[in-house]
């Protein structure tokens, strides 16, 4: 059975793992630098095609926030018409039943406004939702679609946390954004618009006086901007920094307490931690001082508003108290949408780099399709395997395998040694279909690998690497992983011939036992016997056994060895081999280098010929009898 948490293929380049920096939010203070995306301008016309089966409900949406923001825009001026009516009652200008009535007709009319707005914002916000969710469980879903159509190289060249953070950090924020965004900027410009035109209503030359200050508001909000971004962009880095220190320090806590290097440790750690501190002081001051100059500027402005509005109460068609006082209310409420559309602006920046990540993956080459499996009979596998010619690199440039050429009969061990990058694990990979050659053929009982369905070949393969893999769960369910229809008697069958079931039974609830996250509540060689059952139970034909006995104690070992030897009657296996101990019984060894098969026998012929593997045994075994 193929263990699913592969080792890392030697050989295959790894990318570098993208830096975290500080995530987008509502009411992000302006100034923060967003990540920005490479082509911003296709991927927002991309991300609006891939919405567009929701574009009816983002239609209600932006229909419902549009007729939200215009009623909180009008509501005021009808507090406008009754501080009015009440300053014409006082002088006389009005009656008081008229006045009474007049009041009373637009008290209840805000009233009703707002019920209205409330409920349209309830509407507003679910339905925002409802998009959001829907959106996030579709890129989810395309993204884990595209996973399983993707090349096993595609995951050998990315860091994992990489490419988890596309799955879970990328699509939260396109996803938030979506709803948050879509609402806020909305909102926003309707905001203004609405604001400037119900200005105007009340006094033209007011909303003059009022506009004059916007140049000061751009200009002061802009060069802050500017400044702050640069702090920002430090304060990430020195975050990354601190991050990494923390990780490496940590990960490492023996090795430093080891060479008693704490003092030293938690100095470098006080030297990043102070300078990230003075840049996220900077960062935060310059960024923080956005609103208190916004405020400085809109109060001149309110002055300004205030001395003109006293001078026009006095004129021939003079400007009432409800005027000049709702005038304010809305100049001041005019700053608020602009700074929202600054920071949506930046917000979006980062969505659309997050938006970008996600089709990055989405576009990524897939695995050439295989025929349908309804179209495949079953074969009849016997293990006989063939390498005809095989030339393989994993880039262009570094050749890694060339001109390979190895036959296998039916229930032969086959034994593969040779230093670090000599193209052992390559070989599987290639047996295995998980990388393509570039030239030649692997052949499996006379028929080209390629011809099979992956699933149908895979099928015929059981694999015990030395990184272990058990999910949490039973034990009972991770021996039958690859074999979920095995009864309780199979499990335990399987579990006896690798030398596990008398430990299962020690512990309080046997094959029920559940196992943690990454089985931490066993020991390491369980964990391999684990695995060793699970293939057995499975019955490959073929098996791939790399450095199975690794890092476990000579008793471990010996239960290990036996168990293998168990599981690989009959069948042909390969064994990758970092102690030659393991392999002596081989029918056939094969001594890898640069990629090429440099020598080949069985363990006493490779001894007689004095070569590299007698080097290699030699250097294991020296002053030990043979």
């Amino acid at each position: 059975m193929t263990d699913v948490k592969k080792k890392e293929t030697q050989n295959s380049p790894k990318s570098k793992t993208r830096g975290q920096g500080g995530g987008p939010g509502h009411g992000m203070p302006l100034g923060r630098p967003a990540e920005k995306a490479k082509d911003f301008k296709g991927t927002t016309k991309r991300l609006i095609r891939y919405i567009g089966q929701y574009k009816w409900l983002m239609l209600i949406v932006i229909i419902v926030t549009i007729l939200t923001t215009l009623l909180a825009v009008v509501a005021p001026n009808y507090s406008r018409f009754i501080l009015n009516d009440l300053q014409e009652m006082i002088v006389g200008s009005l009656s008081q039943d008229e006045g009474v009535a007049r009041i009373k007709g637009f008290f209840w009319l805000i009233i009703i406004l707002q019920v209205i707005r409330f409920l349209l914002s309830m509407v507003m916000f679910l339905v925002g939702n409802k998009v959001s969710v829907f959106i996030g469980r579709k890129m989810r879903n395309d993204i884990r679609e595209k996973f399983e159509k993707m090349p096993i190289k595609y995951f050998d060249s990315r860091q994992t946390g990489d490419i988890l953070s596309v799955v879970s950090n990328d699509v939260d924020v396109v996803t938030n954004s979506i709803q948050q965004s879509l609402i806020n900027i909305i909102s926003s410009f309707f905001s203004i618009l609405g604001i400037l035109v119900m200005m105007f209503i009340i006094s033209w030359k007011l909303t003059i006086i009022a506009l004059l200050i916007l140049p000061l508001f751009i200009l002061a909000t802009s060069t802050i901007a500017k400044k702050s971004q640069s702090k920002f962009i430090r304060q990430q880095k020195q975050l990354g920094s601190l991050n990494g220190h923390i990780e490496e320090v940590f990960s490492a806590s023996k090795i430093v307490k080891l060479f008693g290097k704490e003092d030293e440790s938690f100095e470098e750690f006080q030297d990043i931690n102070t300078s990230l501190a003075v840049d996220m002081r900077d960062a935060q001051f310059l960024s923080g001082l956005i609103r208190p100059i916004m405020e400085f500027i809109s109060n001149i402005g309110y002055v300004a508003v205030v001395i003109v509005g006293g001078i026009l109460a006095g004129a021939t068609n003079p400007l009432l108290v409800g005027d000049i006082t709702i005038f304010i209310t809305y100049q001041k409420n005019f700053v608020n949408p602009i700074l929202n559309i600054a920071n949506v602006i930046n917000q979006l920046q980062s969505t659309i780099a997050g938006a970008e990540r996600i089709f990055e993956v989405l576009d990524q080459a897939e695995e050439n399709q295989d025929f349908a499996l309804n179209e495949v009979n079953n074969y009849d596998f016997k293990g006989h395997v063939e390498f005809k010619d095989i030339d393989f690199s994993y880039s262009e440039d570094t050749e890694l395998i060339k001109d390979l050429n190895l036959e296998v009969l039916p229930g032969k061990q086959i034994a593969i040694v040779g230093p670090t990058g000599a193209g052992k694990t390559t070989l599987v990979n290639l047996l295995m279909r998980f990388y393509e050659v570039n030239n030649g053929g692997i052949y499996i009982d006379g028929v080209k690998s390629t011809d099979y369905p992956r699933p149908i070949l895979r099928k015929q393969f059981g694999m015990v690497l030395q990184d272990t893999w058990l999910f949490s769960g039973t034990i009972k369910e991770n021996v039958a992983f690859g074999k979920p229809d095995a009864t309780d008697e199979e499990i335990i069958k399987a579990c006896k011939q690798a030398h596990v079931h008398h430990y299962i039974e020690t512990l309080p609830k046997g094959y029920d036992t559940v196992l943690k996250e990454d089985a931490d509540n066993i020991s390491k060689g369980q964990k391999q016997l684990l695995t060793i059952a699970r293939a057995i139970l499975f019955d490959p034909k073929i098996l791939i056994l790399d450095e199975a006995t690794s890092s476990v104690d000579t008793r471990t070992e010996s239960y290990i060895q036996n168990a293998m030897t168990f599981m690989m009657e009959g069948k042909t296996s390969f064994v990758i081999a970092h102690r030659l101990s393991t392999i002596k019984k081989a029918h056939t060894i094969l001594v890898m280098n640069n990629g090429r098969i440099v020598e080949q026998g069985n363990h006493k012929e490779l001894l007689d010929k004095n070569g590299i593997y007698a080097d290699l045994y030699n250097s294991q075994f020296l002053n030990q009898p043979t």
